[in-house]
């Protein structure tokens, strides 16, 4: 039966903001800091864009 479970595809690796680092390795680590980097990035984006927005509707508003 564990043939069965090897056959399902595999979660991809997330990050748990507080999860237990000790047991990854340092590629692992790695992986997660430019995982945590992008989102940021992403976070970033969305910021800006909601930014731009309100922005103009104020200054329609304002008009």
């Amino acid at each position: 039966m564990a043939s069965e479970d090897d056959d399902k595809p595999r979660k991809k690796v997330s990050h748990e903001i507080g999860q237990d680092l000790s047991l990854l390795s340092v590629d692992e680590l790695g992986e997660r800091i430019a995982l945590l980097k992008a989102e940021i990035e992403r976070l970033d984006q969305a910021m800006v864009k909601k930014r731009a927005s309100k922005d103009a509707a104020n200054s329609f508003f304002k008009s």
